[in-house]
């Protein structure tokens, strides 16, 4: 269940951190009854932060075998195998 708290609970700090921390998603902040701003601590910011890239990263991929720019696996490790000597 999302955490939602009026912006005025900004105030005590050391209770926002808190339940910042102790929670594994952002805070919801609302200001005269309406969305405000967003809070999470920095250990959900990165988690959310590398989940965008990994996403990215697929839709990147994605796109490249959408557009033909692949080579063969077999073909590509054989050529790595006689450049290398391995």
């Amino acid at each position: 269940m999302p955490q939602i708290i009026p912006i005025k609970d900004l105030k005590n700090t050391s209770e926002v951190s808190e339940l910042a921390h102790s929670v594994d998603e952002p805070i919801y902040v609302t200001k005269n009854g309406y969305g405000d701003m967003v809070l999470m601590s920095m250990e959900t910011f990165q988690g959310v932060s590398d989940a965008l890239k990994m996403y990215q990263s697929l839709l990147s991929s994605e796109k490249q075998i959408a557009e033909g720019k692949t080579h063969d696996a077999r073909e590509s490790l054989g050529k790595l195998r006689s450049k290398y000597g391995l």
